[in-house]
């Protein structure tokens, strides 16, 4: 489920501090994805997302300033320009489902979503047991629990009414 689900009940907020003269800030270990990356400054600063390449053809690595750019390396994100004095950093990112165990006993899916649970663990059973007919019927019922969440997650991340605005320049 953790591949297919990017629930907005999973994206986290974290705050980390620059170090002057170090382009480098190491990434939660629970990150599966980065939605944004600002400096808390004021005005607030949102750093715009770079290939590795474009980066350093982007942001020259000797100067230092107040960053306006991130990479992801590895386990870290890499700022450029790098930071002259410490910044505040904040990332809101997408975390993993935690799996369970028996020491994590539940999870936001579980919680929320305790259909998504059953219908997928009785579709992994039939199959199993070699009995396609229920094995195809948990899994349509499955799939559709998916969709519905992906569907909410949707709905709320971008939901509203959208409206026109117009610029009317009198005469």
């Amino acid at each position: 489920m953790s591949r297919e689900l990017s629930s907005r009940t999973q994206e986290k907020r974290a705050n980390a501090t620059t170090v002057a003269g170090d382009g480098f800030i190491s990434l939660p270990t629970d990150l599966r994805s980065i939605r944004n990356v600002q400096l808390n400054t004021d005005p607030i600063t949102i750093l715009k997302y770079h290939t590795v390449e474009m980066l350093g053809k982007e942001y020259s690595t000797s100067g230092n300033g107040k960053p306006r750019g991130y990479t992801i390396i590895g386990s870290e994100l890499s700022v450029r320009p790098i930071p002259d004095t410490a910044y505040t950093l904040e990332i809101v990112y997408g975390e993993g489902i935690d799996s369970l165990s028996d020491t994590t006993t539940n999870n936001v899916i579980l919680t929320r979503h305790p259909d998504a649970y059953l219908y997928g663990s009785l579709s992994n059973a039939y199959t199993f047991l070699m009995d396609e007919a229920r094995a195809t019927t948990y899994d349509g019922l499955f799939t559709r629990i998916m969709s519905e969440i992906i569907r909410d997650t949707e709905d709320a991340r971008y939901g509203g009414v959208l409206s026109m605005k117009t610029t009317y320049r009198g005469k």
